[in-house]
């Protein structure tokens, strides 16, 4: 990786109008705040069916919600006695977070050494942890998939090109992958090399997979012009084996629906047999979480299905996803991460929810990551003259 020089000042981009599209900053901003408050909106609905969420809720949820289990929330589950809700972000967004504290360090693009170097140490120190209202270390509050990062590359010293071989199979790299697709903004095919060298410590097969098309559909997001149609395009372009083709059932589905509610269970039969969790999301199957050339994971299809029905609007797409159930919290952080890089903006009332629940910034995470992208496209820019001089010479083109 290129050592970090001084950039010019880039001048201050004209704020947008009703006339112009966003631009890199607001694009960036949306994205980064939809990815968490779509996170937040999930996390107290996760592991359950849509019918379970109407009946608990009185309907479907149409907005920040408390605890599945109300008071007792420490206590129901003591495997994970997070408080899920109130506008809490969960591990989803931490790790995207994360991601983009390594960006600032390294100030380039990233590769598996960077995850070593940077991300690991990150997990290791104390941060304000919103579901488990304390500081404590990251590590403590991920997820079994992402403590395997540590494990492997800060006790084991695993060549962090191959420590993700031998993890569960999840949708634990894909979920924080969307600063990775605003960094290559407008060029997917860039943001899923970049994404697939990333996941590399963390994951395998379809997991890594995942990664990479959910980094290529947020950089596709942010092109002028981008649609929901487009975004499904650059994602299939790339995607390969069994992500393919649950992305291409999950969206032909989703392309006779114009509402959520009645999409639910057609969607979920669409990715079934994708899927290797099984019907009960909470008691996986024996098969569940394996390395496949034939499946995926359910939540990137879904989230760009969800994406589709709602016409890459925010509060529709994030609503369709968090109504979902099962992993509707990463589903959320996706599809909204999407909704926000074409431009459609979270509620601000939920943003402020959220921002005050987690006692996060959530929109400093997005101020630092645009300088990082505007200073990673000017490397990029005299990489590629530097080829291009050498190439006329060695070819005489001159």
């Amino acid at each position: 990786m290129t050592p970090t020089t001084a950039m010019a000042a880039e001048p201050a981009p004209a704020p947008s109008t009703p006339q112009s599209p966003p631009g890199l900053d607001e694009r960036i901003t949306r994205a980064l705040v939809g990815a968490a408050v779509g996170d937040a909106l999930g996390g107290p609905v996760e592991g359950w069916t849509p019918e379970q969420i109407a009946e608990r809720h009185g309907g479907r949820v149409t907005g920040i919600v408390g605890p599945w289990h109300g008071e007792n929330w420490r206590t129901a589950r003591p495997i994970a006695p997070y408080h899920k809700g109130d506008g809490h972000v969960t591990d989803d967004t931490l790790m995207t977070h994360a991601l983009v504290r390594v960006y600032d360090r390294v100030r380039d693009h990233l590769d598996a050494y960077a995850v070593a170097d940077h991300l690991v140490p990150d997990l290791l120190s104390p941060r304000w942890i919103p579901e488990l209202e304390a500081e404590a270390l990251p590590l403590q509050r991920i997820f079994l998939a992402e403590k395997w990062i540590v494990a492997r590359l800060h006790y084991g010293h695993v060549d962090p090109r191959e420590a993700g071989a031998g993890n569960i199979v999840n949708c634990g790299a894909a979920m924080y992958m969307a600063p990775v697709g605003l960094v290559n903004a407008g060029h997917p095919e860039a943001a899923y090399a970049e994404a697939l060298e990333i996941a590399a410590p963390h994951q395998s097969s379809y997991g890594r997979e995942a990664a990479g098309v959910f980094a290529a559909a947020v950089a596709a997001a942010c092109h002028p012009g981008a649609t929901p149609d487009a975004v499904i395009d650059a994602a299939l372009a790339l995607a390969k084996d069994g992500t393919r083709s649950a992305i291409e059932e999950v969206c032909e589905v989703a392309s006779h629906h114009d509402d959520f509610e009645a999409a639910l269970a057609p969607l979920r039969a669409a990715v079934e047999p994708f899927d290797t969790v099984g019907p009960d999301y909470r008691s996986p199957s024996l098969g569940a979480r394996r390395p496949s050339r034939l499946h995926a994971i359910e939540e990137l299809p879904i989230a760009l299905g969800m994406l589709l029905i709602g016409g890459g609007d925010y509060r529709r797409t994030v609503l369709g996803s968090v109504n979902y159930g099962r992993d509707c919290d990463s589903i959320a952080t996706m599809s909204g991460a999407i909704a926000g890089a074409l431009g459609s903006e979270a509620p601000a009332d939920w943003a402020a929810t959220v921002t005050e629940a987690s006692r996060l910034d959530l929109h400093a995470p997005a101020r630092t990551l645009t300088r990082v992208t505007r200073e990673v496209f000017a490397r990029d820019l005299e990489r590629r003259r530097s080829h291009e001089e050498a190439f006329a010479a060695l070819a005489g083109t001159r």
